[in-house]
């Protein structure tokens, strides 16, 4: 990206840092601070995946907990096969106390159709 722009003649002069990709030692200075920028972005991928596979190894999951319980699950599929549509049944739970957002009803209920 910084190479068409200065294929296109942009260049970036800092008013408050003598940084000037317009010399040779500007572009110089420009490009170290992308490459260093790149490798921290990179070594912090690296520590957050370390982190993760060690708490994975720890018997720790990642995520919230779900709120969909075995007895809702079931409450949700006697809805579902006696012909409420899954849209309504996440809309308004009828009655049931299934505290999840409308959204995530109706992708888990598409899901639990699948399977009855």
């Amino acid at each position: 990206m910084v190479e068409d722009l200065y294929k296109q003649g942009v260049q970036f002069k800092s008013l408050t840092d003598a940084i000037d990709t317009g010399t040779p030692s500007g572009r110089f200075f420009f490009h170290v601070m992308a490459s260093l920028a790149e490798m921290e972005r990179e070594l912090t991928i690296e520590r957050t995946r370390a982190g993760l596979d060690a708490a994975r190894k720890l018997g720790r999951k990642g995520g919230n907990k779900c709120r969909m319980t075995h007895s809702k699950l079931d409450a949700a599929r006697k809805l579902l096969a006696s012909g409420v549509p899954p849209k309504e049944v996440a809309k308004s739970g009828y009655g049931l106390p299934l505290d999840i957002g409308f959204g995530v009803g109706i992708r888990l209920f598409d899901y639990v159709l699948r399977f009855l």
